[in-house]
């Protein structure tokens, strides 16, 4: 046999005679002679270029698999007394052979006897140098057991110098020097590591644990969110990733930077959209954050509220400012698309669920709580299908413009994933909710679910027990989402939002309408009561830009005999009290109830109020006026003045 040994400084590591007499060539030769001298054969050493060739006179390699194969099982079964008796009769027989000396080394260094595994591992690396499993080992010794780093490393750098594309060995190296607390040093074979296979989620996993203990948090939060990304449920490293991102967005989501991006961020939309925003603490809304456009509530500035203490709420208000910059883009192309639904089609989706009530009627469920729950029901799927397409859009944009926040992100629509896994997987709501709405918002929820999977790694989907064709749903949705994420132009969002909902066949519960056509159509109020007056159902109206939601609002209205003049009147009455003292509405009502007394015709004009001097009143006009006062300061009493405008006042609320 010939064996090959460059002449190295680590060649004098491994003869350490020679070593001591100062890397001598001579004294090397003289060590080799006598550590190579096998039975009766002894070996020629002799020097070519730079490499020393050891030639041992032995006809053929001695095998002994079937008893070396019974060593391994035995070391697997931690049976290492038995083994070492096997390995020695082999190595009695074959000193020659590099892996029982490893084998034998490794015991040892199981066994607490880290000097004689160093032995058995020199005799295994001056077999055969190149033995990696032997180099790695030997650091591992020094690192973990001899504290000595810088021995480790130059075995370490040893096995890297022979296979430098073993990125599993390079990572593990790592990985040991982290945990005796050299990070600098770990962090060096990370690197490589990395270089050479930057898929591997351990290697990315070490990197992120690196520069946690170093301090860099943020730096650790995204090498954590890519270690989820390349890694899966099945990898032992997920859930220790997932936990360390989660820790780290914590962390980071106490820091003042997400207030900062949000503050500079509205006051860059301020001057894009020439409108003032203010934000407010209101526990009191349904959701995190809510959004109101100044123009739909009637005020000069936009206003975004939000809870306090939700769980990283700073995304949230970012999320409705994004959504508000949506809308500002759309404007400023004359293309903005406004979502309605109103008090026709909560009836036609009540007719869609009447097995579902009926069925809570025979559970004995009270006709009031069946009606509130199919409400809360209704709004929520149109909330679902209003902004399930616009919020991808919204956090794409946000995880690739504002990196900072992305802690804020991750725990936020991890959260929000979370909620709405509950709601569409919790036995309960299955049990009551009708099965189609359920399995919509499900395909709805799962949408969400793929993007934080893409975003940040984090696979929630089978949590769902969805049907395979809910789950095919959402893929397809998503992938029609790509399309338009390519190059999204102001206002394709809403096209998603009616192509999802016609899918689903959700589309007979709102209309999106062209917001322009809407705001240019007279909106001032007075104007509008005169028009009414003198046309109540606007027929003789011509006029092009009528907007779309309006027709089909008139028109359902007249099938179900609605007097419309009567439902504005009371949007009329609806502002005008909204900001009145409790008691200063009452005193109105009771002024009207004593007029009342004398008669009001629907027909006739010129009506006067004390309360309200500077309007002049229809027939059909004070009726509205008065229905709407007692309606809001004493609601009990409403039944006994036998005004036949129930439904008006239900579609006037809807509207205002």
């Amino acid at each position: 046999m010939t064996i090959v040994l460059p002449i190295d400084d680590f060649l004098f590591d491994i003869f350490p005679e020679a070593k001591k007499a100062g890397n001598s060539l001579e004294v090397l030769i003289e060590e080799l002679k006598k550590y190579y001298s096998f039975s009766v054969y002894q070996p020629n050493v002799r020097i070519e270029n730079d490499a020393i060739i050891i030639e041992i006179p032995i006809d053929k390699t001695i095998t002994q698999k079937r008893e070396f194969d019974k060593v391994i099982a035995l070391c697997e079964r931690k049976n290492y007394t038995e083994a070492k008796k096997l390995l020695t009769g082999l190595l009695d027989t074959n000193p020659t052979n590099s892996e029982y000396h490893r084998i034998y080394g490794q015991i040892l260094s199981e066994d607490g006897d880290p000097d004689g595994a160093i032995d058995h591992l020199i005799d295994a690396l001056r077999w055969n140098p190149k033995n990696n499993y032997a180099l790695i080992m030997m650091g591992n010794i020094f690192a973990r057991q001899k504290d000595d780093i810088e021995t480790a490393v130059r075995y370490y750098d040893q096995a890297i110098k022979i296979n430098p594309t073993d990125n599993l060995a390079i990572n593990n190296i790592g990985a040991t020097l982290i945990q005796q607390g050299k990070v600098d040093a770990g962090v060096g074979y990370f690197q490589k590591a990395y270089s050479i296979n930057p898929d591997y989620s351990n290697t990315v996993y070490g990197l992120a644990m690196a520069a946690q203990i170093q301090g860099n948090h943020q730096t650790a939060f995204s090498r954590a969110i890519e270690a989820l990304k390349k890694s899966s449920l099945r990898d032992p490293i997920y859930q220790a990733t997932l936990s360390m991102a989660m820790n780290l967005a914590r962390q980071l989501s106490q820091q003042e930077i997400g207030n900062q991006i949000f503050e500079t961020f509205k006051e860059q939309l301020e001057e894009a959209g020439g409108v003032p925003i203010r934000s407010v603490v209101d526990p009191s809304i349904p959701t995190a954050a809510k959004l109101e456009i100044a123009e739909n509530y009637n005020l000069p500035y936009h206003t975004i509220r939000y809870k306090p203490g939700y769980p990283a709420v700073e995304h949230l208000m970012m999320h409705e400012l994004v959504h508000l910059d949506f809308v500002i883009q759309a404007r400023q192309a004359d293309i903005n698309k406004l979502f309605v639904s109103n008090q026709s089609f909560k009836e036609r989706f009540f007719r869609n669920i009447h097995d579902t009530i009926k069925r809570l009627n025979k559970k004995g469920y009270p006709e009031e709580s069946i009606a509130n729950y199919c409400s809360a029901l209704f709004d929520g799927i149109n909330r679902q299908v209003f902004n399930a397409p616009i919020d991808l859009f919204i956090e794409d944009f946000l995880y690739n413009q504002h990196e900072s926040l992305r802690p804020f992100q991750f725990l936020s629509l991890y959260n929000l994933v979370q909620e709405g896994l509950k709601a569409v997987t919790d036995k309960r709501a299955a049990e009551l909710s009708p099965q189609k709405i359920l399995s919509d918002s499900k395909v709805y929820n799962l949408v969400n679910a793929i993007q934080l999977k893409e975003l940040y790694g984090v696979d929630l989907l089978k949590q769902f027990n969805a049907l395979s064709t809910e789950l095919k749903t959402a893929q397809r949705f998503y992938e029609e989402y790509k399309e338009y994420r390519q190059d999204r132009q102001p206002a394709e969002e809403y096209e998603l939002v009616q192509h999802w909902a016609e899918d689903l066949r959700l589309n007979d519960y709102f209309e999106l309408i062209d917001e322009k056509a809407y705001r240019s159509k007279r909106t001032d109020v007075d104007s509008l009561l005169r028009s009414i007056e003198e046309d109540p159902f606007d027929i003789e109206t011509k006029d092009s830009s009528k907007e779309r939601e309006m027709e089909t609002f008139q028109k359902r209205a007249a099938e179900q005999g609605v007097n419309m003049a009567v439902v504005m009147y009371m949007v009329d009455a609806l502002r005008y009290f909204k900001p009145l003292a409790p008691d200063q509405v009452k005193a109105t009502a009771f002024e009207i109830a004593m007029l009342g007394t004398q008669g009001i015709s629907p027909d006739k004009k010129g009506y006067k109020l004390n309360n309200i001097p500077d309007k002049t009143f229809t027939g059909y006009h004070l009726l509205a006026y008065y229905y709407v006062s007692w309606a809001l300061a004493m609601p009990e009493m409403l039944p006994q003045l036998q005004l036949p405008f129930d439904e008006e006042y239900t579609i006037a609320q809807t509207m205002q």
